[in-house]
């Protein structure tokens, strides 16, 4: 690190179990995030701020009037331009050290599995199950660590799973792609626009604890949040032997 790092990230290595060490990892870290909207949108921007080398921003999507309630990478001079380019454009403003690349098409196949290889952590910021599946399978194949968030309405999730950590589950274990479950789309749903902060920022603690290796991540555990209560809840789950994604994993 250079004199200007070690100013600009002194918070970061003031804490001990980060130091000088760890934010050194955190600038040589390769982050994919797939999905640059409500969750996307506030993870990017931490990941950003705390200067991760590279930040792959992945989305097929553009930029909206409905989607600035909650979406804060995007602004209305930005409508109808790309999110990954809009997304971009922002977290160049915020730390223009950071090596920002967009993807404007949505991944999949090997284009996907390319991404996730080359990746330290994955972020699923998306807005539907298939994509998410695809992304789990993906971070399984490749042993990639995965920091999972929802949020509709007044409700979010979060989880990590890690397929390089012997016996822990995968996404697929917690919401089998078989269940005939009911895709809930804010389109139609609602979302409450704080909530979307709430579950993408922790979402960026989550991955910036992997990338350093401090503290405990949420492994084998889904935390819900009620926005309306502002109560969380935490269920513990492990992994499925029967799972056809990561059954055959130690």
């Amino acid at each position: 690190m250079n004199d200007g790092q070690l100013l600009r990230y002194s918070r970061h290595i003031l804490l001990e179990e980060i130091g000088v060490e760890g934010q050194q990892r955190i600038l040589e870290a390769k982050v994919l995030i797939v999905g640059a909207g409500g969750l996307g949108s506030p993870a990017a921007l931490y990941l950003a701020a705390a200067g991760v080398g590279r930040i792959t921003l992945a989305d097929g999507d553009t930029v909206d009037l409905t989607n600035l309630q909650r979406q804060i990478l995007h602004t209305q001079e930005r409508i109808g331009q790309p999110k990954a380019l809009s997304g971009q454009a922002a977290l160049r403003g915020v730390n223009p050290e950071v090596v920002v690349e967009a993807i404007t098409t949505r991944l999949a196949g090997a284009a996907l599995q390319a991404l996730i290889a080359d990746a330290d952590v994955v972020l699923d910021c998306c807005d539907n199950f298939a994509t998410r599946h695809a992304v789990n399978r993906a971070c399984v194949r490749h042993r990639t660590a995965l920091v999972s968030g929802a949020a509709i309405r007044f409700a979010g999730q979060l989880a990590v799973f890690d397929s390089s950590r012997d016996h822990t589950p995968c996404y697929h274990c917690l919401f089998p792609e078989a269940d005939a479950v009911e895709e809930e789309r804010c389109a139609v749903m609602g979302v409450f626009a704080p909530l979307t902060g709430i579950i993408g920022t922790m979402q960026a603690a989550e991955a910036l604890k992997l990338i350093t290796g401090c503290g405990e991540v949420v492994l084998g555990r889904l935390w819900l949040l009620d926005g309306l209560s502002m109560e969380w809840r935490s269920i513990k789950f492990g992994r499925d032997p029967e799972c056809p994604v990561c059954a055959g994993l130690n």
